[in-house]
């Protein structure tokens, strides 16, 4: 069936959307219905689309009968997990949109140190359920993200230096692949599929489970900011690439350029934060270094001090509210010599504006120690890598605060690496999409998921997502 739109088409969708509400213990929300516009949302708001339907699942069994339905009726289908992608695959123009979100459930195992998480979780639902048995799993630095996707795609945030990405706390996943299997995915049960969900996304199947391996938690992490104005960006940015050389993987930095909010009183000037917490029990080995990179750049401003662990994961989290607006380019790199300094400073002198970060993540330590063909994620030799992202609110400044992020891109291609970070892409289109996964990946690897493409979903159901295309036997 496809997806015209005469009366004998839309009579036939009509249909199999009426038999899909009698199989499934969630709800299917169709335009007319009163909550539609909320259940179509993603967190971008310069995603406006308006699917045919939305369902929100109740329950893993209702995976199979959507996938089916969309099968039957030729919708295009998305799947969303906590709806954080930048690029809005959680929803389509016209589509059928398998909403996750429901699907919240953290169990766990604090004796084995595994914690068993649904398809729909946030990085917040997890944090809540591990940090009472002074646990934590590795995941991303704003709490209302999806675990699925960011784990899917990788997972950067405040414990990758010292425990790495999110996928590399994987132990198992239950998928559910295009044609209704079910299948776990392992090192030890369908290994190479297991090698591709770490990081090729949603391209393979729907992950119906996610099982990870925590790691200790002190009851309060060592935390902290200095705050440096723009006459001293560029000396901090050579300090800090010294003080980084030998730097323990304890240690997990964060450099971010941005105007603050007013809340903080902070004024209306851009600022350069160095952000860093301390993974370890034992914090004066932390509190050594911090002092060492104070004596280096000495701030302007800056609070130090043990943080809660949840306190700490959902600080930023206003700054991101459902609705924001967003495109954002990421670039891996290694070098802060002065020629990189000087690019970096100039463009980043430019963010005179509420709406827009520049975030320069330090990768190394237990990341860089994962061989580099042990998952699809393209880059394991860079020591840094940068994210330009928007979160603002005016759609009149859409065009504008976009092509700052891809201008900031460009700049950055004299000293860029192989491979991006896919969670870090905003939306690209056509052809460009299909180049931007090409490019994301590298031939090598996306060779390699191409292979398990073509075995899982050669059909191409899953293809809202940073696509690896089928190649037609």
């Amino acid at each position: 069936m496809n997806t015209g739109h005469d009366g004998n088409q839309d009579g036939a969708i009509d249909r199999v959307l009426q038999e899909l509400r009698g199989q499934l213990a969630g709800s299917v929300i169709e335009p007319q219905d009163p909550d539609y516009d909320d259940a179509r949302a993603v967190w971008n708001g310069m995603i406006d689309l308006h699917p045919r339907a939305v369902v929100r699942a109740a329950a893993a069994t209702d995976i199979v009968p959507v996938l089916d339905a969309a099968k039957r009726t030729g919708l295009p289908l998305a799947v969303r997990g906590g709806g954080h992608n930048i690029a809005g695959h959680g929803t389509a123009d016209g589509g059928l949109v398998l909403d996750l979100g429901p699907l919240r459930s953290v169990d766990v195992d604090p004796e084995q140190r595994l914690v068993t998480v649904g398809p729909g979780a946030t990085l917040k639902d997890v944090d809540e359920a591990t940090a009472p048995h002074g646990l934590a799993v590795p995941l991303g630095v704003i709490s209302a993200t999806g675990v699925a996707g960011l784990t899917l795609g990788g997972g950067v945030g405040w414990l990758t230096r010292s425990n790495s990405l999110s996928l590399d706390n994987l132990v198992s996943a239950d998928v559910v692949t295009a044609t209704g299997e079910h299948l776990q995915a392992s090192e030890q049960e369908n290994p190479e599929l297991f090698w591709g969900l770490r990081g090729g996304g949603g391209n393979f199947g729907v992950v119906s489970s996610f099982l990870f391996r925590a790691r200790p938690l002190p009851a309060a992490v060592l935390g902290g900011n200095f705050f440096y104005r723009p006459e001293h960006w560029k000396s901090t940015l050579t300090a800090f690439d010294r003080w980084t050389q030998d730097l323990p993987e304890d240690m997990n930095p964060i450099v971010s350029f941005l105007v603050l909010p007013p809340d903080l009183g902070m004024g209306d000037d851009p600022w350069m934060i160095v952000g860093f917490n301390w993974a370890s029990e034992d914090h004066q080995p932390g509190l050594g270094l911090i002092e060492r990179l104070r004596n280096a750049a000495p701030p302007d401003a800056e609070e130090v001090g043990p943080t809660a662990w949840l306190e700490w994961q959902s600080a930023m989290d206003d700054l991101f509210p459902k609705g924001s607006r967003g495109y954002w380019k990421n670039v891996s790199f290694s070098r802060l010599d002065q020629e990189a300094v000087d690019v970096l400073v100039g463009f980043a002198s430019e963010v005179t504006w509420a709406g827009t970060g520049i975030d320069i993540h330090h990768m190394q330590g237990a990341f860089g120690r994962v061989p580099e063909d042990a998952t699809a994620f393209p880059n394991r030799s860079a020591k840094y890598w940068l994210n330009i992202y928007g979160f603002w609110h005016d759609p009149a400044e859409d065009k504008r605060l976009s092509d700052f992020a891809r201008k900031a891109y460009a700049l950055m291609q004299p000293f860029a690496e192989h491979g991006q970070y896919v969670n870090f892409l905003g939306a690209e289109l056509g052809h460009d999409a299909t180049e931007a996964a090409r490019q994301a990946y590298g031939p090598e690897t996306y060779e390699r998921l191409l292979a398990l493409k073509n075995r899982y979903d050669p059909g191409n159901l899953f293809r809202l997502n940073h696509n690896i295309v089928p190649v037609p036997a």
